[in-house]
């Protein structure tokens, strides 16, 4: 058997980010060819991630990526099996390579970007294939639990990540006036991530979940002993309330506790004589 230089190991664990004993044992297993090396190691990470399949991949972080003229933006959720692995540079420099990867390739599903092929550094695989070769490297069952990108025919894409990337959202404002919207879409985008709203307009609510609350509303006021001929009423009122948590321009407003988000967008037309509305939203909290 050839013997394996100390060099040899480093270029190895360079390419691969596996770890020096790791490295060490594919080297002599292969009789020192790099490329076969590189191969077993590959196809022990996916006999790895074919072992964890079961693993629950609950930790992980949320990523966002804008293109500079803020026109389109990509989140996504990477999971990991541990906050550990979570927080360290290979996770985390693997999930932002992802979200370049598909704001480049204008990615508008999970699966597009799956199907993608990585460069030569992680040897011509798909984000699939690599997603079970980097399961070898840091001991863990990763997955791409999900993913949305955002485009602005008209306006910006702005986004928020709160510290830690466990909570994101980015937004698509359009106006007229995108330099004088940023501020404004910013301050929407973590409205987006802090108040959960799951719609921009009360006529976007799903009618399954109106009735639902209606529903609900209802069997309370009854067995509150309220009379027939005030639940109507009643549930009504209780149903604007829950609009009002669910719909983002009925919220009240973050940084203004006397606002309405509704409010905020009706000052920033008159201040700016500019149009503004929110088109869509993504918001991500991390296993929700």
């Amino acid at each position: 058997m050839s013997q394996i230089s100390a060099k040899d190991v480093k270029d190895l664990r360079d390419t691969t980010g596996v770890g020096m004993m790791e490295c060490k044992k594919a080297l002599e297993e292969t009789g020192g060819d790099m490329q076969k090396a590189i191969e077993y190691l590959r196809k022990k990470g996916a006999a790895m991630a074919a072992k964890r399949a079961d693993r629950e991949a609950s930790e992980g972080a949320i990523c966002i990526r804008m293109t500079a003229d803020q026109k389109s933006g990509v989140i996504l959720e990477l999971n990991c099996e541990t906050d550990f692995v979570a927080r360290g540079e290979v996770f985390t420099g693997f999930a932002n390579e992802l979200a370049s990867l598909a704001l480049e390739n204008n990615c508008t599903t999970r699966e597009q970007l799956l199907a993608i092929r990585l460069g030569e550094a992680y040897g011509n695989e798909t984000v699939e294939e690599t997603l079970k070769s980097m399961t070898g490297k840091v001991g863990e069952k990763l997955e791409l639990k999900r993913m949305a990108m955002l485009v602005a025919e008209e306006g910006i894409v702005e986004s928020y990540i709160h510290p830690g990337a466990q909570l994101g959202a980015i937004i698509c404002v359009a106006t007229d006036k995108p330099e004088e919207a940023k501020a404004l879409a910013k301050d929407l985008a973590m409205q987006v991530a802090a108040s959960a709203p799951i719609v921009t307009d009360r006529s976007l609510v799903p009618d399954d979940f109106v009735e639902k609350e209606r529903e609900i509303y209802r069997q309370q006021a009854l067995a509150q002993g309220k009379a027939e001929q005030f639940v109507d009423k009643i549930v009504s009122g209780r149903l604007d309330k829950y609009y009002q948590e669910v719909v983002l321009t009925e919220q009240v407003f973050i940084k203004d506790q006397n606002a309405r988000v509704s409010d905020v967008l009706n000052e920033f037309r008159k201040k700016n004589q500019a149009k503004a509305e929110v088109k869509a939203f993504v918001r991500y909290q991390l296993g929700a």
